[in-house]
């Protein structure tokens, strides 16, 4: 039976980019950093909260996966906050784009959405 979530990967364009979002932008922490070099291909384990959350990949010439308009499969990642505006000056003095905030019609939480340098959406989701 299922326990809990383990991990998310993310196969990424830019690695040296995505590196940095993910760890000095929204803050995540590297626990493990290898080069495969048989891929040609960096894994960079990363945790939020000291908990082991993301994957992120690197590989040569990765195809281009649609959003928008929105496509059937993973639709985005939610982080959940405690406060929402302050997490968007976060990401807004680091020069990420937010859209408007929005709230939830069956749970009355607030929430916006951004994207990653490959434009990978990502929600943050107010508790």
């Amino acid at each position: 039976m299922l326990k809990s979530l383990h991990h998310i990967a993310i196969i990424c364009s830019d690695y040296e980019a995505s590196k940095a979002f993910y760890t000095e932008v929204l803050g995540l922490s590297i626990l493990a950093e290898t080069f495969r070099e048989a891929r040609n291909s960096y894994k960079l384990d990363l945790a939020l909260n000291g908990t082991y959350l993301i994957e992120l990949f690197s590989f040569p010439n990765p195809p281009a996966r649609p959003s928008r308009p929105e496509a059937c499969g993973l639709r985005h990642l939610a982080f959940a906050v405690s406060d929402l505006e302050a997490m968007i000056a976060h990401l807004n003095e680091k020069g990420v784009t937010t859209e408007a905030i929005r709230t939830d019609d069956l749970t009355g939480k607030r929430f916006t959405f951004f994207a990653d340098p490959d434009g990978l959406p990502l929600e943050l989701y107010e508790i």
